[in-house]
């Protein structure tokens, strides 16, 4: 059976718009090959968040809980910014490096492979 639209001209207000967060930008954090977390954790972040605090205050919070986070060597982490290879500089700020509005930044970690290597 196939489906059909029954509203042709249908225009939805989005609620998810940066102007609904208080000046903040909600972005997505993942953490590759750490399913204990099986989706990537969004936060509301101001746009002129030094890109250190999330490594010294965003991430730790999310996941610290896993026992891999305190030996993740942060020179080697290699990150990726909406699907493509990204360099932080972590005196800038979000917005002066790119992350915006509902941004989706991933984190891999080298040699850490979740718990007993499972990828979890």
């Amino acid at each position: 059976m196939s489906a059909s639209a029954t509203v042709l001209a249908y225009r939805g207000e989005p609620k998810d718009t940066a102007e609904h967060f208080h000046g903040n930008h909600l972005l997505y954090l993942g953490w590759d090959r750490h399913l204990m977390f099986c989706a990537p954790v969004c936060v509301p972040l101001p746009p002129d968040t030094p890109f250190s605090v999330l490594t010294e205050q965003v991430l730790p919070a999310a996941y610290a809980q896993h026992p891999d986070f305190a030996r993740i060597d942060w020179n080697r982490v290699e990150w990726l910014l909406d699907g493509q290879p990204f360099t932080p500089d972590p005196a800038r700020t979000l917005a002066e490096q790119g992350i915006g509005h509902k941004s989706l930044l991933r984190l891999r970690t080298p040699g850490l492979d979740g718990l007993g290597g499972s990828a979890s």
